[in-house]
Order: structure tokens, then sequence, then C-alpha cells
């Protein structure tokens, strides 16, 4: 820390000791890195949206105009987004939400410095170069799961710099925090971020971290709205009020687009384990250059629907005339997140897993031919199941799509459909995604030998953050 800094932190201390109650001065002090890493947190998100949208946009920009670039874009940004996060920091590679879920799993005072190898400044950088040259290539990510495991850093990297007087505060709860505060940011989703820190990321009761959750996510969400402006996602689909029977559509999209989700988690992992076995740089840059080419054909001779991370394709089908895509492009919007999540650069699954959800909501619509306004609800549905299907967290899905696009009088429908999606998917496995990348993630950083053991001094609750249990 600089000297510029401890002279602040010391003045800081000054001040505070003037204060005579010393629950009030605790309590505040304890308050303030959640506060100060809150902020921070929708700055970073902004800027990063914003980043990440100009490459997304720069990248389908060169390809429409000309097409025949897919085929060296493509080869080359994958092959350099593997590149940087295998030289800089291999932890920052994929979503981010798993690194998160392990930092929480590995967060007590005797594992500290094992959290730092999935939560610091470095991720940071190199979670955004690679995601962004990712993108620009036409890679099929998204940013919400990075911007997650982005604040998890933020909230960490403040708790390392708060001074020894200061009062301790909970690396786990800091951690929990930031990781809602960054999916609020991100999906401009209060609610959303509240439901994912619960339903995801822990095991605990609420009440140990409900007013840090709700305090981070007013203040990123506050941060992150003050200067991209009140927006939705996505926007306001007109839905009218649908009869009894559009309950029968929901069911069948939940139970396909559920399923998928789940079958192409399974893909994914499949996949790992394969390359887990790869013992030369070479082997990955083949399976990269087949990616990546696999990706460009699809582009070229089928549609360059298949790239990016697939908010185009939703915004289209909710808004325009044109309700029905084709069928070819669910599956196509499902082969995507599988060939670019796997290949190591950075890059989350939410928004693709959305897009393909949307997909199989709209193809199912157009077969059973729905009017425009029933069509609109089964891209919702679908959106919520093929989600659900990959994290396991229904009510997370539903509440995000409902905020998403302001539409409250759906609840029940998106709900219905979280909860289908979740036993359908039971099927194909028991666990999500993230709870198998999260034991990955667990062992690499973890030493031969080693296991994750509670430490028997636990870290104190945050009295200004943290409720006591009633």
């Amino acid at each position: 820390m600089d000297e510029a800094t401890n002279t602040i932190l010391a003045n800081l201390k000054r001040l505070f000791d003037k204060i005579n109650n010393e629950n009030v001065k605790r309590n505040v002090l304890q308050a303030i890195p959640f506060w100060t890493a809150s902020l921070v947190t929708g700055l970073f998100a902004v800027l990063y949206a914003r980043m990440f949208a100009y490459a997304e946009g720069m990248g389908l920009s060169v390809i429409h105009g000309h097409s025949w670039m897919v085929f060296i874009l493509s080869p080359v940004c994958f092959i350099t987004a593997w590149w940087v996060v295998k030289q800089f920091a291999p932890t920052a590679r994929g979503s981010g939400i798993p690194q998160v879920m392990a930092s929480i799993e590995l967060a007590t005072p005797r594992n500290r410095e094992k959290v730092k190898k999935l939560l610091s400044l470095k991720i940071i950088i190199i979670k955004v170069i690679s995601s962004i040259i990712f993108v620009f290539g036409g890679g099929v990510i998204g940013r919400e799961g990075p911007t997650i495991q982005i604040a998890g850093s933020v909230f960490r990297k403040i708790d390392q710099w708060l001074p020894a007087w200061w009062p301790k505060v909970s690396l786990r709860n800091m951690i929990m925090t930031g990781s809602a505060a960054g999916l609020a940011a991100a999906f401009n989703t209060p609610l959303g971020g509240i439901v994912f820190a619960v339903e995801e990321l822990t095991k605990m009761h609420i009440s140990y971290f409900k007013k840090a959750i709700f305090t981070a996510v007013i203040i990123a969400g506050l941060t992150a709205q003050g200067l991209a402006g009140p927006y939705l996602y996505l926007g306001y689909p007109q839905v009218d009020n649908p009869g009894y029977y559009i309950y029968a559509g929901v069911a069948l999209v939940a139970v396909i687009a559920g399923l998928l989700g789940s079958g192409m988690a399974k893909v994914m992992l499949v996949i790992f384990h394969w390359k887990s076995k790869f013992k030369f740089n070479y082997q990955h840059i083949l399976y990269l250059l087949f990616c990546s080419l696999l990706l460009a054909s699809l582009a070229y001779f089928v549609s360059d629907g298949v790239l990016g991370s697939g908010k185009e394709q939703m915004a289209h089908s909710l808004f325009t005339h044109d309700k029905y895509q084709p069928w070819y492009l669910a599956p196509l919007r499902i082969i995507g997140p599988i060939f670019s999540f796997t290949t190591g650069a950075a890059g989350g699954v939410f928004a693709p897993g959305l897009s393909a959800g949307a997909s199989v909501g709209s193809v199912i619509s157009g077969w059973l031919l729905l009017s425009p306004s029933n069509t609109n609800l089964l891209i919702l549905v679908g959106m919520v199941a093929f989600l659900t299907g990959i994290t396991r967290s229904p009510f997370t899905s539903a509440i995000l799509v409902l905020e998403m696009t302001d539409r409250h009088s759906l609840i029940f429908h998106l709900l219905l459909a979280g909860m289908i999606a979740s036993f359908a998917s039971m099927l194909i496995d028991r666990h999500s995604l993230y709870d198998h990348l999260k034991e990955n993630y667990i062992r690499e950083v973890m030493g031969e030998g080693e296991t994750v053991e509670p430490d028997e001094e636990e870290e104190e609750p945050p009295a200004a953050v943290i409720d006591e249990e009633e």
C-alpha cells in the first residue's frame, strides 16, 4: 500500500477515534469496505459492459461486411484469448462464477492466500482483455459471469487493503456480497443479485449477510444506473393475458429447454475431462483451431447468428414481427457456447444460455402457430428453462428474466418453467455445471494432499451489515 493511502487511512483513524460511541464507530467502520467496494463494482461493471458491447459489435460488423474474414478473425482471436489467460492468469478462464463459489468455500483465515489465486487485480485485467478479444472474434460468450468474478476480486482486494486496526470483516461475506453486486450491476437486476447470492453461492442462513447483500446491490446498481441510465437488459416485450391453455406450451418448452441446457452443460464437462489429458500446448492450439473454424464455417455457410453473445437474436425475436426463428438457429446457439466455453479463454454462459433458450421457445412457438404475444411468453419461458438447466437455480433464472423485461404479470409462468426445467434437467445430471467446475478450481488452488477444513477460529460477522440470527 502506497504512502498516500496510508496517510488517508491514518487521518481516517484519527477522525473515528474522536467518536465516543464505540458501537457506532465499529458499525460504520465495518460498513465502509462494503459500500466502497459496491461503488467501485458499479463503475467497473458499466465500463466493462461498454467495452464488451463495442468489441462484439465491431467484430460482427467486420464479419457482416466481409464474411470471409471470419476464417481469419476467429482463429486468431480464439488462440490469442486463450494464450493471454494461460500465460498470465489461468484461473481467469471461463465464466468466473465457479471461481467465486470456490473462493467462498475457501474463504477462511487459513486459506486467504488460496483465494488470491481466484480473485485478484490480475484476474480482473486478464478477464477483461481475454473476453474482449474472444467476443471480437465471434466467441459465443457473455460478460455477466466475468463481471461476477471481477466484483468478487474488487471486494477481496478492498478487504486485503484494510489496515490491522480496522474492525474484522468476514472475507466470505465480502465475496458473497461482491458477487451479488456484480450480477445486479451486470444485468441491472437487483432482486436477481439477491436471489443469486442466496440460491447459488452459499448454504449459509441469509440472516448472516442480508444487510450486506441489500446495501451492496443497491449501491452497485445505483452506480451502474447513474452511468448507463435506468435501462432494461432486453426491454418491454408485448405479452397479453394468456389463457390457461398456454400452460401446456410452458410445460413443453420448459422440459425441452431444461433438458437441452443440462445436456449442453454435460457435453462441456465431457470435453473438459478429455482436455484435462492434454500435455502439450499444440494439443490445445489444435482444439482452438477446430473450435474457431467450426464456428466460422457455420457462420459462413449456415448463419452468422451462431456468433456472439446472442443478445441481438433475443431482441430480434421479442421486438420485431419476425417472431419465429428458423429451426436450425436453436442447435446453432447450443453448439456455439459448447465450442467457445471449452476453449479455456475468458467468457461466461449466462447470455448465450439465455439466447439458446429464447431460440428454443421461438422455434416451438412457430411449430404451435401461437400468436406473437404468446410467442413472446414462450421465448421468456425458454430463457428461464435453459438457464435453469445450466445453473440449477430456477428462482434466480426466473427473477433475472422477470427484471430484464419488466413483465411482472408473468411471474407464475416463469417460476413454473424454472421448477419444471429443474426437475427435467436432473434426468441428465443431478449437479449444475458450476458445481462441477467449482470442485475443479478448489483442487487446482489447493496443494497436494490439502483439504478444505473450517478454521477453529471463525471470522466474526460484521455488525454494521450483518444481522444476528434470531
